[in-house]
Order: structure tokens, then C-alpha cells, then sequence
């Protein structure tokens, strides 16, 4: 029996009730940064493409989609797409350059030329430089839904993440993608068998610049602002993180290390408060100002004793159990 649908169910009936009984600006930032970590797994996860620069699409569309919907008016949905439309064409221009190398110098370029799009973001007349692009409306959706109710917007949310995490399942199990798991498997046999692997590699560059941009858009709309750190190369760090801890390489490892790094991120502080008043160390109350040693010390962790991530250990736990246990 397949037991996936009815753990679909299960999700989904816990994503509707979530609202009603979390944060739901806390709640969609988990979203965005879900959908965000999903779309680079698609490049290293499946296409073994290690990117350096992905913030550029994420905090590119922000910017792109703040200013339609701020200074031209634009609906949430065509600025959206606009965003999107942007991080996918900045995706090709950065694909063609970048898949000419392999290895470390493709990463290399991606970063290279993703740091020239934080310059442009910084000194751009409508980025609002380091003061970031503020005050963006949150609008209506299809012209009638008040998006300034934070359930409304947590609801439009949803139907985005789910829709480009549909979308990301569909790719990496059809005949395109199969290919690209090809490539990564055994690039000159790929190549053997007549695949153009270049063109292979940047659909799949464009596709996962445009997801990203989705995720990095949305977020722009529900939070009302775009900042340079959306664009910085520290924010293309935090999504190779959130992929390896999660598990790079499975469907919801990503989504996974993602709630996890952006959960320690905003309740770090809290967290230390709880610790230091149940064990009178008054040193716990510093860890709200230590995030980054405590993400730190998570990575080498994953590195060090879960290789595969979270999912990647625990599925192959469950296929070594399978294999091992003894019919009746």
C-alpha cells in the first residue's frame, strides 16, 4: 500500500490548522525559506550544480516585486511574476556564463557575479540601498482578499509553496529529470548517450533561479520590505546549510533544515532564556547573539555523523531495516 498520499493528507491538514494555532508571519517565513532551500536542491540535489550565488535570484525578485507592487502598483500576483520573470532571466544570463566551468570555478563564477548583483542592488535608485526597499502593500489577492490579514496572506502563501513544490516533484520525476539525475550520476555517459548536458544543465539553472525568485518574491510581499541581506552571499550560505542538514538529494530534506535553521534563528534567544532560568547558568542567555556558532556547530555535526542530512539517514535506516528484516 503507498503510503505517501495519506502522508500528504496528514501534512496538508496540519499546514491548513497551523494559522489557528502558531505565528503566521513566523509561519510563512518558514514557507518562503522551504520553498527557497527546495529550489537549490533541485540544482545540487539533482543536477550536482554547487551554486554560491543563489541569493541573487532570491533577493533579486524581492526587490523587482516590492517595486511593482509599491511604486507602480501593480496586483500581488503580476508582481510576483514580474519577480519571478526576473530572477529567471538573470538565471540565464548567470547559466550560460557559469556552465561553461565545472567543479569548484562554476561555484566560483556564481558567486562571482552574484556579488555583482548585491553591488547593483546597493547602489540602484529603487533598492532604497542600505536602507532596503520599505513600506511595500501587501494588496489584495484576485482583487477581493484582504492580504493585510496575517491568516489571509499565511493561506496565499500556502497555495505558492505548494504549488512550486508541485512543481519541483513533477520536474524531478519526469523524463527531464531523470536526465538530470543522469548528469549527475555519470556526466560523460550522459554525454555518450547523446544528451546535450549543457543545455540540460542550464533549464535546470533557470528553472531552480525562478523558484528561487518565487520564494524570495513571496517573501518580499508578505514581509512589506526587501533588504540587502536577501541579496548578500551570506543568504546563498544559509540555503546550502538548510540543504545539507536537511538532506540533500530527498524532496523534504530541504524543507526540513529549513524549518530547522530558521526555527534556531528566531526562537534562539528564547531558547537560552528557558535554558538559563531552569539551570541558573546565566551564560544560556548569550545564545540569542551566538546563532551563528550555534548553526555553526549544527553544520559539523550533520558533516561529521549525518552525511546524507536528517531524511538522507533516516531513509537509509529505514531501507537498510527493510532489507535486513526476515520474512515471516
Amino acid at each position: 500500500m503507498n503510503k505517501r498520499p495519506i502522508l500528504y493528507l496528514v501534512v496538508l491538514a496540519v499546514a491548513l490548522a497551523a494559522p489557528f494555532v502558531g505565528y503566521p508571519v513566523f509561519l510563512m517565513k518558514l514557507l518562503c525559506f522551504g520553498l527557497f532551500a527546495c529550489a537549490f536542491n533541485l540544482l545540487i540535489g539533482y543536477t550536482g550544480l554547487l551554486s554560491f550565488g543563489h541569493a541573487a535570484f532570491f533577493g533579486s525578485a524581492g526587490y523587482v516585486a516590492g517595486y511593482m507592487l509599491r511604486d507602480q502598483g501593480w496586483p500581488i500576483e503580476l508582481a510576483i511574476l514580474a519577480g519571478v520573470g526576473a530572477s529567471a532571466l538573470l538565471g540565464l544570463v548567470i547559466g550560460a556564463l557559469a556552465i561553461r566551468r565545472t567543479g569548484i570555478y562554476f561555484s566560483m563564477i556564481t558567486l562571482a557575479l552574484a556579488q555583482m548583483v548585491h553591488f547593483a542592488a546597493l547602489h540602484a535608485p529603487f533598492t532604497g540601498g542600505e536602507d532596503g526597499l520599505q513600506g511595500v502593500p501587501k494588496g489584495k489577492a484576485l482583487g477581493f482578499i484582504d492580504l493585510s490579514n496575517d491568516v489571509n496572506m499565511y493561506f496565499f502563501v500556502l497555495v505558492i509553496a505548494i504549488a512550486g513544490y508541485a512543481l519541483i516533484n513533477r520536474t524531478i520525476h519526469s523524463p527531464f529529470g531523470q536526465v538530470l539525475k543522469a548528469i549527475k550520476e555519470n556526466e560523460p555517459r550522459a554525454i555518450s548517450l547523446g544528451f546535450n548536458v549543457d543545455r540540460y544543465k542550464l533549464m535546470a539553472f533557470v528553472l531552480s533561479a525562478a523558484l528561487a525568485g518565487l520564494a524570495g518574491a513571496t517573501k518580499t510581499a508578505m514581509m512589506g520590505f526587501a533588504t540587502l541581506t536577501d541579496i548578500n552571499w551570506t543568504m546563498s550560505g544559509l540555503v546550502i546549510l538548510m540543504t545539507l542538514v536537511g538532506g540533500m538529494g530527498t524532496l523534504t530534506g530541504p524543507i526540513i533544515g529549513a524549518v530547522i535553521i530558521i526555527s534556531l534563528e528566531e526562537k534562539m534567544g528564547e531558547i537560552g532564556a528557558y535554558l538559563a532560568t531552569h539551570t541558573g547558568v546565566e551564560w544560556f542567555n548569550t545564545l540569542g547573539e551566538s546563532v551563528g556558532m550555534v548553526t555553526g556547530l549544527i553544520f559539523i555535526a550533520c558533516v561529521l555523523l549525518f552525511r546524507r542530512g536528517i531524511v538522507g539517514e533516516i531513509g537509509a535506516a529505514l531501507a537498510n531495516a527493510g532489507r535486513t528484516k526476515k520474512p515471516a
